[in-house]
């Protein structure tokens, strides 16, 4: 057993902005410590966030295979199928971590601030355990990879937002995350509202799960639609939200889900007067992350994606794609040197 692992190929950022392909250091193998050679690996839109960082290895809905364990790691073996989040470490002491809520650990280790040589980009990972993520028989890693992030964030939305089965759940936006939202919530039993820009993905909505749609540019005013006790907005762009609160009953919720660094820019009357909840959600803890993954096998939650093989070029041209809004729902990229490790798992 090495004490040290080579990480290999790694995709990072670079000053031009482009995904460069680029040969990773070293990494100590600890006690704790879960070796993954990366099979599949999410596009997030997250990631253009750190497109200009070249010592940043990008991605962060990995999945792939064990290969090293630590000495004292004891729930994982070689050929387990794994994945990891946004999330890789937390003190695991504090409150928050004790009570399930260890992405809100101060002494965190997140995608983008820690660690950014472990990146979902590139061959191999050096993860602790604890962090580590079993993906259930049966659920293809092409599936899984994406729920590490976009999964974990719609479930983490609707956990913390206290849905019930019974209750009625918009979804604002039928795209990367809104589609996983749809069918999510379906799942738990909820009456499912999907809300798009426009009718051209009514059909979609509706197969997926949802049981009404509403098109913004038809019935802006949500006229004739009963009132909604959560709302997750999985849109990028900024929604009307004095039009939105409209449609939310009086102490619902709503839940923006995108990732944005601009201002949240609402009506204070909107929400003052119906005392409507306004709620921050990242992504789901440790716990949840791993029901989520067998909720999501159990009731055959599928994302829609596109498998691209990872190099540099494919990388950058789905970067570009995304950005331009070119793709239904989700690309995932596959490692082609390690995507036969699977058929080795005998999995």
């Amino acid at each position: 057993m090495s004490d040290t692992v080579h990480l290999g190929t790694v995709y990072t950022g670079s000053s031009s902005g482009r995904v460069t392909k680029r040969q990773g250091g070293s990494r100590p193998v600890g006690p704790h410590t879960v070796v993954i050679k990366v099979t599949h690996s999410g596009i997030c839109w997250s990631d253009m966030h750190f497109l200009k960082e070249d010592d940043m290895v990008l991605g962060h809905e990995p999945v792939g295979v064990v290969v090293q364990v630590g000495s004292k790691v004891r729930r994982f073996k070689n050929g387990d199928r794994v994945g990891w989040g946004c999330i890789h470490d937390s003190c695991l002491s504090c409150t928050d971590c004790v009570n399930g809520n260890d992405q809100n650990c101060r002494y965190k280790k997140a995608y983008g601030s820690h660690d950014r040589d472990q990146g979902g980009f590139g061959d191999t990972a050096c993860i602790e355990e604890s962090f580590v993520h079993k993906i259930p028989d049966g659920l293809p890693m092409e599936n899984a990879a994406v729920f590490q992030c976009a999964g974990a964030t719609v479930v983490g939305g609707l956990v913390n937002a206290g849905v019930q089965p019974f209750d009625r759940v918009a979804i604002l936006g039928v795209g990367g995350l809104g589609h996983l939202a749809i069918q999510f919530a379906a799942a738990m039993g909820c009456a499912v509202i999907a809300v798009s820009g426009t009718m051209s993905k009514k059909e979609e909505a509706l197969s997926l799960g949802a049981h009404e749609f509403v098109s913004i540019k038809d019935n802006p005013r949500f006229q004739g639609v009963k009132p909604v006790n959560h709302l997750l907005v999985c849109s990028s762009a900024q929604p009307d939200w004095k039009a939105l609160f409209r449609f939310v009953k009086p102490r619902g919720t709503v839940v923006p889900l995108s990732v944005a660094f601009g201002n949240f820019n609402a009506p204070y009357s909107g929400f003052l007067s119906k005392e409507l909840r306004v709620i921050g959600s990242l992504v789901c803890g440790r716990d949840v992350h791993e029901k989520m993954l067998e909720f999501a096998c159990r009731h055959g939650i599928i994302p829609m994606i596109e498998q691209v093989s990872m190099t540099e070029e494919n990388l950058n041209t789905a970067m570009d794609r995304l950005k331009r809004g070119d793709v239904r729902y989700r690309f995932v990229m596959v490692n082609p040197t390690n995507k036969g490790l699977l058929a080795e798992s005998k999995l």
